[in-house]
C-alpha cells in the first residue's frame, strides 16, 4: 500500500449527502457485526480457562427438539479440573447432555453417576495453546474475508452510480469505505494479537 509511513489524511463523508448512494452507517454496521462474531467465537470456543460458562453453548438433541445443554442441566465447577452438570430436572435429557458434551469438540470425556455428569477438564497443555493459537488466527483470517467481502459489496453499490455522480464522490467513498475496513482490521489484528498472549500465556 502506498503511504505506508506517512499518515493518511482521513476522509469523513456525511453520509447524508450520500445516502441515496449507500447507507454507510450500514456497511459499518456490517463491518462491526463480523468484529462482535470474532468475539464471540474467541471468548466462546477458544479459551484456555474452563470456567462453567465454556459448556453453555453446547446443543443437546432431545425428542423435544435442540436445546443449550444450560437450560436443561445446571453447571457448576466444583475445581479446576472438575465440572458438574446437574440434570435432576430433565433427568431423561442425561444421555444425550453426556453424547453433546463427548462430541463438542472439547477434548472432554464425561463421566455419568445417576443424572449427575462429571466432566473432567483435561490439564492444558502447551500444544494444546499452540493449536487453539492456531485456530485463533484462522478464525481472524475468516472473519478478514467476510470484512472484505463487505467492502467489496459496498465499493460494487457505489460503482452503479458512476453515471450519476461525480468521479470525486466515488473516490471519496471508495476511500471511505476502505478506511472503515482498515480501522476494523485493525481491531481484529488487535483482538487477535490480545487472544494470542492470553492463550500462549
Amino acid at each position: 500500500a502506498k503511504g505506508k509511513g506517512q499518515t493518511q489524511a482521513r476522509v469523513n463523508i456525511s453520509a447524508a449527502l450520500v445516502e441515496d448512494i449507500i447507507n454507510l452507517e450500514e456497511t459499518n454496521e456490517d463491518m462491526q457485526a463480523v468484529i462482535e462474531a470474532l468475539k464471540e467465537d474467541f471468548s466462546r470456543n477458544l479459551s484456555v480457562r474452563t470456567s462453567p460458562g465454556a459448556l453453555d453453548h453446547i446443543i443437546l438433541m432431545t425428542k423435544d427438539g435442540k436445546f443449550p445443554l444450560n437450560q436443561l442441566g445446571q453447571i457448576s465447577q466444583k475445581s479446576p479440573q472438575l465440572l458438574i452438570v446437574n440434570m435432576t430436572s430433565f433427568p431423561e435429557s442425561t444421555a444425550a447432555a453426556t453424547k453433546a458434551i463427548r462430541e463438542s469438540g472439547m477434548n472432554l470425556n464425561p463421566e455419568v453417576d445417576g443424572t449427575i455428569i462429571r466432566v473432567p477438564i483435561p490439564k492444558v497443555t502447551r500444544e494444546h495453546r499452540e493449536n487453539l493459537a492456531k485456530l485463533a488466527k484462522q478464525s481472524t483470517n475468516k472473519s478478514k474475508e467476510a470484512l472484505r467481502k463487505v467492502r467489496s459489496k459496498s465499493v460494487n453499490q457505489i460503482k452503479k452510480f458512476k453515471n450519476k455522480v461525480s468521479e470525486d464522490t466515488l473516490w471519496l467513498l471508495e476511500k471511505q469505505i476502505q478506511q472503515m475496513a482498515d480501522d476494523a482490521t485493525a481491531e481484529m489484528d488487535k483482538l487477535l494479537a490480545a487472544k494470542t498472549k492470553e492463550l500462549l500465556g
